[in-house]
Formats: structure tokens, C-alpha cells, sequence
């Protein structure tokens, strides 16, 4: 009886891996319809994109450069407004897709990765590599460190941006559903992220120290971190003139909190 054992179990074996091999197909349909949000999951989950992010940043640069030329040379408010307008279609139509190109990178407190997939990287290094590599001019190792509120305030004047204070979660979205479509930096309790802002809501895209401790994109019912937080501080970048003027003019963004 021995002697037969072996083979018996590699035949067994075999036949099994071609078993499965030819049922594949009706497998993963199984699979997918009994376990749709583990499967999709699975396949959905993100992965950083360092060769797309390059392209975005050179791609945002050149037209920066461009732009910065129309209005340096521009001879009146109506012309000079006009090329910020267009300023402000270019940042709000790439910066999305240049933080979208770091989901999944891993979070760390400590992490300072340069590119998606670089290493970790901590939530105020996503927020301040992402604004450096869209053209700002910035020392992303200081604004990194600093609190949230200096964050914004190094681009944006106090009065531009909204603080909230031990209000409800609703009160909040309610709040910014009244505000102008852009790209916000949002502070929080002990937290910096992005909310890009469109007709149909918010995108809260941010380097979460909570699970699942990396680079995500979520929506207003998934953002827990943003929900938790007691003290909410936000303003839009894209929609101010001031920022724009000093992304075309290569301008330098002094930091706030670190003079």
C-alpha cells in the first residue's frame, strides 16, 4: 500500500492544480459574488505612482513657467486676472492627480520619502513635498514641522481661512458645502491633509497615522480622522489671487512660525 501512497497524492496534487486551473474562470466569479468587498478591495487597493507624479511635475512646471511669462508681461488687471484664472484650473486639475499618485505610500510620525513609494512619509511632508513639487516655492523640511494653522497661514492670510472649534461634524460640511470648489489645506487636532472640493462634495486625501497608516482617499463618510477632530482650521489655496501670483512668479512662501 505504500509504495502507491506517493504517486496517489501527486496525482491527487495534479489534478487538483489543473483542476483549478481550468475552473478558474467560474472561481473568481464565485468568489467575486460571495465576497465582493474582500475581492474588491483586493484589487482596487492602491499603489503609489512615482513615474506618473513626475510627469504631472514637469508637466505643471512647464506650464507654471509659461504662464508666470504671460503675466509677468501682461499689461493690464483684466489680462493679468484671466492668466490667474487659468493658474488656478491648472493647480486645481493637477494637484489632485499628483496626491493621488502617493496612495498607499506608508505613513510613519517620523517619515519624510521625497517621491510616492520613496519610503514613509508623515501627513505635514505629504502635504508640504506635494505643494513644493507643484511649483511653490518652499523649504518642505520647515513647513513640514510646523502646527497645522501655520501651515495655512504661511500660504493663506488669517482672515482667508475658517477656524472651527468643538462643532458637530455636520456643522463642518456644512460649512465648506457653502465654500468656493479648490484645493483647501485642512488642519486638525494634531493632523495637516487636503480636501479638494468639487460640485458633488469632498475628497479628503491626507498620510493617516490610523488604519490603514498610509497615504489615502476618502469621502465624507470615511474620513474618521477628519470626523474625530475637535478643532478644524481650513482655507482655500487656489482660490485665493495671492497664492496664485506667487506660484507664477516663482515667488518664495515664507513660513509662518519660522521666522
Amino acid at each position: 500500500m505504500r509504495k502507491w501512497l506517493l504517486p496517489g497524492i501527486l496525482g491527487l496534487l495534479v489534478a487538483a492544480f489543473w483542476g483549478g486551473w481550468f475552473w478558474r474562470a467560474p472561481l473568481t466569479a464565485w468568489l467575486r459574488a460571495t465576497f465582493p468587498k474582500v475581492i474588491s478591495a483586493r484589487i482596487s487597493e492602491p499603489r503609489p505612482d512615482p513615474e506618473k507624479y513626475r510627469s504631472l511635475k514637469r508637466d505643471l512646471e512647464a506650464r507654471r513657467l509659461y504662464l508666470g511669462a504671460q503675466y509677468r508681461s501682461a499689461t493690464t488687471p483684466v489680462a493679468r486676472a484671466a492668466i490667474e484664472q487659468q493658474a488656478r484650473q491648472s493647480l486645481e486639475t493637477t494637484l489632485p492627480e499628483m496626491m493621488r499618485c502617493w496612495l498607499g505610500t506608508p505613513w510613519d510620525f517620523n517619515g519624510t520619502a521625497e517621491a510616492p513609494g520613496s519610503g514613509k512619509i508623515a501627513c505635514g511632508y505629504f502635504v508640504s513635498t506635494v505643494l513644493k513639487d507643484a511649483g511653490f516655492k518652499v523649504n518642505r523640511y520647515n513647513l513640514a514641522r510646523q502646527a497645522s494653522g501655520n501651515i495655512l497661514q504661511s500660504f493663506l492670510p488669517a482672515k482667508a481661512c475658517t477656524r472651527l472649534v468643538g462643532k458637530p461634524y455636520a456643522e463642518f460640511t456644512a460649512t465648506l458645502a457653502t465654500r468656493k470648489p479648490g484645493i483647501y489645506v485642512v488642519g486638525l487636532d494634531s493632523h495637516v491633509a487636503f480636501i479638494v472640493l468639487g460640485k458633488d462634495g469632498f475628497r479628503f486625501i491626507h498620510s493617516s497615522g490610523a488604519k490603514p497608516w498610509c497615504v489615502v482617499e476618502e469621502g465624507s463618510a470615511e474620513a474618521g480622522v477628519l470626523q474625530r477632530s475637535n478643532w478644524r482650521m481650513f482655507g482655500n489655496l487656489t482660490a485665493h489671487p495671492d497664492v496664485l501670483k506667487r506660484w507664477l512668479n516663482g515667488s518664495k512662501i515664507n513660513i509662518k512660525g519660522n521666522e
